[in-house]
């Protein structure tokens, strides 16, 4: 199981934090489509680093389009000398349109399309075969020698899909290279709805589960005393409340019987309530959400809730500490008998 985390940094020292993250042992680092482009780190973190895997975790799709996405690909494929992984997340309607003033419609087949096109260009330049791409959202037909880079010395980059409901879910599957499991998520809604959902993908694709990589982003609650703990918790309660307000993340709660806590969740948002809805977030609730632990447990409960599913994990945003924070508990996922009993 690779170990990754975040690079959430300003530009200028991305390089420098790329640098210390690879000296730490991690296997590979992130960033996200926040308040600041997703790629730009990644062109300064390529030159600085040598071994660890850089990725977008996650670049938001429908705010591009598939031949921007696959000269980015290609560009930072290159650079890092095979080491970038394009990830790839829907985000939702009014972000998509009112955010990005771009267009919103059925975002499963949207994704399969965007991901199937992306990696039809990056054919076309490996091969020099004419680029025909004709689908419903878009259309690739042009491809004149002076744009075509040629292929790739380092081969194409990986592409990682997130998603969270069924659909988007077996779209992954079915097209991409991998998988990001979102945050929000629990042990029972993953297994009784993200798993059917993705070997139903691979299944529809003629698929085998070493077809597709999993990566799991888990929100964790733990520190070194009372205090780190405390605040840990009380960040990651407002996290919780902020996806769970999402529509589109509903199902997960209501794997539980929680349903009506997202309608709940939904209307403080819209009312700017934010600092309330923290509060609606119950032990409970935290418990299934977050892996929580003293630092010598946090290991062992992550081995126990994903360790037979993933191939890569990240806890990596920092709710208390940095990177550095954390490596005592990244040496223990690395020790195969890291508190493993503990569930």
């Amino acid at each position: 199981m690779k170990i990754d985390t975040s690079l959430m940094t300003d530009l200028e020292k991305a390089g420098s934090a790329a640098a210390s993250l690879e000296a730490l042992d991690y296997d590979g680092a992130y960033t996200f489509e926040g308040p600041h482009d997703p790629f730009f780190p990644l062109v300064v973190a390529a030159e600085r680093t040598e071994r660890m895997e850089l990725c977008t975790a996650v670049a938001i799709a429908f705010a591009r389009n598939p031949m921007l996405l696959a000269n980015i690909g290609w560009d930072l494929q290159a650079l890092s000398k095979g080491r970038f992984i394009l990830g790839l997340g829907s985000q939702i309607r009014p972000h998509i349109t009112r955010r990005f003033s771009m267009p919103w419609s059925k975002p499963a087949a949207r994704m399969r399309e965007m991901v199937l096109a992306i990696k039809a260009i990056w054919k076309s330049w490996a091969d020099g075969g004419r680029l025909e791409f004709d689908g419903e959202f878009y259309q690739h037909t042009l491809m004149t020698p002076m744009f075509n880079p040629g292929p790739n010395p380092y081969g194409d980059p990986k592409i990682y899909v997130a998603g969270v409901g069924p659909k988007m879910t077996a779209i992954a599957a079915e097209v991409a290279d991998g998988f990001f499991t979102h945050p929000f998520h629990t042990k029972k809604s993953w297994l009784e709805g993200t798993l059917p959902a993705l070997e139903a993908g691979l299944a529809r694709a003629g698929r085998t589960r070493q077809d597709l990589d999993i990566s799991f982003q888990l929100m964790v609650v733990s520190g070194h005393n009372d205090e780190e703990t405390e605040k840990a918790a009380a960040i990651v309660r407002q996290q919780i409340a902020f996806y769970g307000s999402t529509p589109a993340y509903r199902v997960a709660l209501e794997a539980h019987g929680w349903g009506d806590l997202q309608t709940e969740l939904n209307l403080l948002s819209k009312q700017g309530a934010w600092g309330e809805m923290g509060k609606r977030i119950s032990d409970e609730i935290l418990e299934e959400f977050a892996v929580v632990g003293s630092m010598n447990e946090i290991a062992g409960k992550i081995r126990a809730r994903i360790g037979e599913h993933a191939d890569r994990v990240s806890f990596g945003v920092p709710y208390v500490g940095d990177a550095e924070y954390w490596a005592d508990v990244v040496a223990d996922l690395r020790t195969p008998d890291a508190s493993s009993e503990i569930a």
